[in-house]
């Protein structure tokens, strides 16, 4: 019944503001109704901001920092609306958008934002890959640009391709993230594990692979798992918070002996791309490319 009475809710909505017949797009939180070619956009999601950005969308307003640079140009011309974890309500319904998008940071905050406007909750779950692929192909639907996310969508294919051929016969791979001095360890089943079974990364340490947040572990468990290559993800850079960067965290006695660090096998990946904005669609091909060039010989 409720999704019945918000489907009339939309289709009112959309009545009054002239905008075509609604559209049914898969959201996190199940099946949704959106408007085509909505015209302004309130976005409360780095991912969906990458993606939106890559169809060549104008996003109109979005929050006050997306942390990544490559989206410098959408925050310039954008209206300010808050933080992830502030959104300024009155802001939002002062520019009287057409679609709001929240997902990840924001996911709270759907309940409120349908208050204003139609709005989705298009966070990226477990399937990394797949709920981004499928973001991608909802956008290019709702917007009218499914031929540019075809092509988008093609383009990654291709890369993911490259990166795992890159790869192959490498040799094993340990994913850590660095926050400071602290460490994390992360596996196939973890927020990065689609460089394990999408890219087809050996895991060194199969045993993490359930740990969807990492598993905390020492210097010695890096020693003692002695992976071919390590993969490095640094958290205060990615947040650009001062701190002990990865490199000198990792640089000490323990690891120096893994043969990593000893074939200089340490791949340094653009925290903000993969952390971050993770499923955006430019994010994951940066990220590919960061892989291509690490495994590829210098």
């Amino acid at each position: 019944m409720l999704g019945r009475l918000t489907a009339i809710a939309l289709t009112t909505i959309l009545a009054s503001t002239g905008l075509a017949d609604p559209l049914d797009v898969t959201t996190f939180r199940g099946p949704a109704q959106v408007p085509q070619h909505p015209e302004r956009i309130a976005v409360f999601d780095v991912a969906a901001a990458d993606t939106l950005n890559a169809l060549g969308i104008p996003i109109a307003g979005t929050v006050d920092g997306l942390y990544v640079d490559y989206l410098d140009g959408v925050l310039q011309n954008a209206t300010d609306l808050g933080t992830f974890w502030e959104p300024d309500f009155e802001g939002v319904h002062a520019l009287a958008p057409d679609l709001i998008i929240v997902g990840s940071r924001t996911s709270d905050q759907l309940t409120n934002m349908s208050r204003i406007a139609p709005s989705i909750d298009m966070t990226i779950g477990a399937d990394l890959t797949g709920d981004a692929l499928a973001r991608l192909r909802d956008y290019g639907r709702i917007f009218g640009k499914s031929d540019e996310a075809a092509a988008l969508e093609k383009a990654f294919s291709d890369r993911l391709e490259q990166a795992g051929v890159a790869a192959r016969g490498k040799g094993d791979v340990l994913i850590v993230m660095t926050n400071g001095p602290k460490i994390s360890a992360y596996g196939s089943g973890g927020r990065f594990g689609w460089l394990h079974h999408d890219v087809g990364l050996p895991e060194a340490a199969p045993e993490i692979g359930a740990a969807v947040h990492g598993e905390a572990i020492s210097f010695e468990f890096i020693r003692d798992t002695d992976p071919d290559w390590l993969i490095v993800v640094d958290r205060l850079a990615a947040i650009g918070q001062p701190g002990d960067s990865a490199r000198a965290t990792l640089d000490n006695a323990l690891v120096q002996q893994t043969k990593a660090w000893q074939s200089r096998q340490v791949i340094y990946l653009n925290a903000a791309d993969i952390y971050i904005a993770g499923g955006g669609i430019q994010s994951m091909m940066r990220t590919l490319d960061d892989l291509i060039t690490g495994f590829s010989p210098s």
